[in-house]
């Protein structure tokens, strides 16, 4: 688990614009987040991250395999294995914006997440989800094409005031209105015991999310 954790901190400072922060300075963490909040490392722009589902546990995840109904783009599911690195999201600021890498997130702010091995957007809209219905989720994109579809309102949970590691979250589509969501429906052929993922218009237990296994970088102190 170390050796992998070095491997993706390597690949993720030779991938950004890393300035003068070195891998040595980041944060790793193999852990699962806690569900508490208040302490936990915080999370910046730029941090690797993987978010776990709260209800569930199983992780974002996402891979080169395209929906076969709705906007045939690619996937994004609940994964159950903690190990793998399709699950893997770099957290991004809005392009044309002050923010910078090691930046502290606010409550309330708009960030984007991009899928670390396909570089793609994760993305909502209004295409129906394969299984239930709602608002399909998924992954669009690429390193220079990103639109509003791929941005996400943050919104904490309990009393603090930036983003941690421990610290349960929503992401409120901007586009849709749709709260990243999802539930112990699975499918059942491509991809056989993955959870779906969707948005909803309201707010529900099964969408809080956390912030677990990841590379954090270090706050920039350079403001």
């Amino acid at each position: 688990m170390a050796f992998s954790l070095f491997a993706i901190a390597l690949f993720l400072f030779l991938s950004l614009d890393a300035g003068e922060i070195s891998p040595a300075s980041a944060a790793f963490s193999s852990s699962s987040a806690s569900s508490s909040g208040g302490g936990g490392v915080e999370v910046t722009y730029g941090s690797l991250i993987k978010l776990m589902h709260e209800k569930t546990k199983f992780r974002l995840h996402s891979h080169d395999v395209p929906y076969g109904s709705g906007s045939g783009q690619q996937s994004v599911t609940g994964f159950p294995d903690v190990d793998d690195a399709n699950s893997y999201w770099i957290v991004k600021p809005l392009p044309d914006t002050s923010a910078r890498q090691g930046d502290t997130i606010k409550t309330g702010t708009i960030v984007r997440l991009q899928h670390m091995k396909t570089r793609k957007w994760l993305h909502s809209h209004l295409h129906a989800s394969p299984i239930t219905g709602n608002m399909e989720v998924s992954c669009f994109g690429g390193e220079n094409q990103s639109d509003t579809g791929d941005y996400w309102r943050l919104e904490l949970e309990g009393s603090g005031k930036t983003w941690k590691q421990d610290q349960k979250i929503r992401l409120h589509h901007v586009d849709t209105g749709g709260y990243l969501h999802s539930h112990n429906k699975k499918y059942s052929r491509i991809a056989g015991g993955q959870q779906e993922v969707c948005g909803v218009k309201d707010k529900r237990p099964d969408n809080i999310w956390l912030a677990a296994e990841g590379v954090y970088l270090p706050v920039n102190s350079s403001k």
